[in-house]
């Protein structure tokens, strides 16, 4: 890939029907997730230069800066997971791909697949059950500043759920899956 030269669309997933059109969906929403994104990391950059300005040439001590930057970049990191797997830009062992015999590769990837998807869903189901404590107890961090934990806990449980939900199509639209019963 050449510096520069803005990246190939995500590989398209040939699903059709009630599948392919949640497809279609979650690549606009992705999309628009990475946007989002770029600008909360751009906004944290902002907050934290921000703050070490306060601090050093105003002498001001700052309460709210790390804890938004934080909560920012969380955002950023767990909501675009899906738009990064859309890519298949997760990690793998790709040093195995050319060792592995086709078949063996084949089988070592659906597994790879099998198995984030599993760990995935269940650290959203996970931060699903984080969200619903801090909402229902009233949790906030432990700073003075004292923001509300519903709100990395929501972008966590997001995040990871439209990342398990980019493996399951991902999986169910594998290539040799066509024509084969359910």
């Amino acid at each position: 890939m050449s510096h520069g030269a803005p990246p190939p669309g995500p590989p398209e997933l040939a699903l059709s029907g009630p599948a392919g059109a949640v497809a279609r969906a979650l690549a606009r929403l992705n999309d628009w997730i990475l946007d989002a994104s770029m600008l909360a990391l751009l906004a944290a950059a902002l907050v934290l230069t921000g703050s070490v300005l306060m601090r050093y040439f105003l002498k001001r001590p700052t309460e709210w800066q790390d804890e938004t930057s934080v909560f920012l970049l969380v955002g950023a990191v767990f909501m675009s997971g899906a738009y990064v797997q859309s890519y298949r830009g997760h990690v793998a062992i790709e040093a195995l791909t050319g060792l592995l015999p086709e078949r063996v590769n084949r089988a070592r990837l659906v597994a790879v697949d099998v198995v984030s998807l599993l760990f995935n869903a269940f650290f959203a189901w996970k931060s699903w059950t984080l969200l619903r404590e801090a909402v229902t107890d009233h949790q906030t961090t432990s700073s003075s500043w004292a923001p509300p934990l519903w709100i990395p806990y929501s972008l966590m449980a997001t995040g990871m759920t439209l990342l398990a939900l980019q493996i399951l199509l991902q999986i169910a639209a594998r290539p040799g899956r066509a024509g084969r019963a359910p």
